[in-house]
């Protein structure tokens, strides 16, 4: 499992067909034809000291989220009046497979419609990192001879 929220969210972002990253305002951005998603740092002004997302939406999402539960999404600065929404990042309460469906609709809405013709569903979510054992600990069946006696 990713250490951050930013490396999750990292994770779930560039798994979306030709989406890409870029740094602008200082932080992250992701892209697929125009920004879908940016994230904001604790450390910034746009995070408000907690690690958050912004995310395209339509502007009745805005408003049934932020009535549903304003405890995890909260209208954000510069983007909120285009309906954008933002997701606290930095909870135990962040609700990571409704966020990417979030991003995942988000995506719809920024990329190029024939793309997105391509790509009706969404990718299958990226998979928690397992432990990788290394090959000096690994254990490995004896090699079996080939030659005759």
């Amino acid at each position: 499992m990713p250490s951050s929220p930013l490396a999750r969210l990292r994770k779930i972002c560039l798994s979306f067909p030709e989406a890409r990253e870029v740094v602008a305002w200082g932080e992250p951005t992701f892209r697929v034809k125009t920004i879908f998603a940016m994230y904001a740092g604790p450390g910034t002004h746009h995070g408000k000291g907690r690690a958050s997302v912004w995310v395209k939406a339509l502007a009745t999402n805005q408003q049934l989220l932020l009535t549903l539960d304003p405890e995890r999404f909260f209208y954000p600065p510069y983007t909120g009046p285009s309906g954008w929404i933002g997701v606290y990042l930095d909870s135990a309460e962040t609700d990571w497979d409704e966020l990417r469906d979030l991003l995942w609709d988000a995506w719809r809405m920024s990329a190029p419609p024939k793309l997105v013709a391509r790509h009706p569903e969404p990718p299958p979510a990226p998979k928690a990192r397992t432990a990788r054992v290394s090959r000096a600990s690994r254990k490995t069946a004896p090699k079996k001879s080939t030659r005759r006696s």
